[in-house]
């Protein structure tokens, strides 16, 4: 039997989702509490792994289990055996050609920008703080070349395992409220800190310290080196994953706004 769960968690205090030996991950979290649940041992697979500090409203997983439980005993179950920043909010039957990754046929990251001259003290985990005032004008300008299909080679991390560098961006809206910017990216898949890097670009320009052209010169590249520094993990925030009609995946949550 194979089910998919949606998790929200906060990823303050967490290594990533990945399972890895350096520190607690949402990951093993989930895992620990499922496998309580089940009463056997309990491996997941997830639509996007995270990094250490970045935030989800609409992570899905699967998983296959011989244990027999209502939807609603997964839900509860594993929450109970969950820290209050990790929450599975639904769970749902899938056949075995559901896959949390590979079926995914796209992914949607937000990513928040404060942008006032004084931190805030509430917000510290959830944002990226920028003091000095961003044009926003110009960022949306820089943006417009990342849209369609690239090699995003300037834009991936170094230890990046992704066997193609291409991806193809099939939306990409900036927007400011306030002093609130967003950044709500959708593509079919993203490289490792794409869109940390992305952000950290688009933030150069609004500051002023390049013009919009450059970022399609970065991206021209090829080359990582020149783009710079990536936006912290804390603004960041995988808020949808989307398949095909058959499986009816529930929507995800709100999308996280200060506004």
């Amino acid at each position: 039997m194979r089910i998919a769960l949606g998790i929200e968690y906060d990823g303050t205090a967490y290594y990533g989702w990945q399972r890895q030996s350096e520190g607690p991950t949402v990951q093993s979290c989930v895992e620990v509490a499922l496998s309580k649940v089940a009463d056997r041992q309990v491996k997941v697979v997830c639509a996007g792994r995270t990094d250490t500090g970045v935030h989800a409203t609409g992570q899905v997983v699967h998983f296959d289990t011989d244990a027999v439980r209502d939807l609603d005993g997964w839900r509860r179950g594993a929450n109970t055996h969950l820290s209050p920043d990790i929450r599975v909010q639904w769970a749902h039957h899938v056949d075995e050609s559901f896959h949390a990754r590979f079926g995914a046929h796209m992914r949607h990251y937000r990513y928040i920008i404060y942008n006032h001259r004084t931190s805030s003290a509430l917000l510290r985990n959830r944002v990226c703080w920028e003091f000095r005032r961003l044009d926003e004008s110009s960022m949306i300008k820089a943006a417009r070349c990342l849209v369609g299909e690239h090699d995003f080679t300037s834009f991936r991390a170094v230890a990046c395992q992704a066997h193609s560098p291409v991806r193809n961006i099939t939306d990409l809206e900036l927007r400011r409220s306030g002093d609130f910017i967003y950044l709500d990216i959708k593509a079919n898949a993203f490289l490792h800190h794409m869109v940390r890097c992305i952000a950290g670009v688009l933030i150069t320009v609004g500051r002023g310290e390049q013009l919009p052209g450059w970022v399609g010169e970065v991206l021209a590249a090829k080359d990582r080196r020149l783009s710079g520094v990536n936006g912290p993990p804390a603004g960041l925030y995988l808020v949808a994953v989307s398949y095909p009609e058959q499986f009816r995946i529930p929507p995800a949550n709100r999308l996280p706004s200060y506004d």
